[in-house]
């Protein structure tokens, strides 16, 4: 007999895979619930619901398992979809946000003509961890004239304080404490 939406615990869908990618880190693998139809498309009504009182216009994913959930929750919410990518990945002009990480630099980047100024644009990611690549999101998106009302994330690795360093309401659905 197939599972219920309310039967589903999301979290036996993640999968904990040790010492990936390096020794000491615990992965959590989205894989697993990503194959298994009835828990993903749980998930996604589950962040549907938690991200529709948002009134978002639109819908921005970072690349690249962002994309993962944020491309079918556009489509689940009648929306449309921005990728926020890695640079020179994309086509036509584009505007970029250099940011710091733990040991180093990255860049994000969108289409210039992505969002339109004023849009109400909800950013999504896999996982939520210290922070920092969704507050660069965050800021590209506002560079571009985006309001951010909100992001989220399938995981929250709440030990590593990425929520604070948001700074804007970020709904999540599993949350892992260590």
């Amino acid at each position: 007999m197939p599972e219920t939406a309310t039967e589903i615990d999301l979290r036996e869908h993640i999968r904990g895979i040790p010492d990936f990618p390096k020794p000491g880190i615990l992965f959590y693998d989205i894989s697993t619930l990503l194959r298994h139809g009835p828990a993903w498309r749980t998930a996604m009504a589950q962040l549907a619901a938690r991200i529709r009182p948002y009134k978002p216009d639109i819908l921005a994913g970072i690349e690249s398992r962002g994309f993962l959930v944020a491309a079918p929750l556009a489509l689940e919410l009648g929306l449309g979809f921005v990728m926020l990518r890695k640079p020179r990945k994309l086509p036509g002009a584009t505007i970029g946000l250099d940011y710091a990480l733990e040991y180093g630099t990255d860049r994000i980047e969108m289409q210039a003509d992505a969002v339109q100024p004023g849009q109400r644009v909800v950013l999504l990611d896999d996982l939520l961890a210290t922070g920092g690549t969704m507050a660069a999101g965050i800021g590209l998106l506002r560079q571009a004239g985006a309001e951010v009302p909100a992001a989220a994330a399938l995981i929250e690795l709440t030990f590593l304080g990425g929520r604070e360093r948001v700074g804007i309401p970020c709904e999540t659905l599993l949350r892992y404490d260590d």
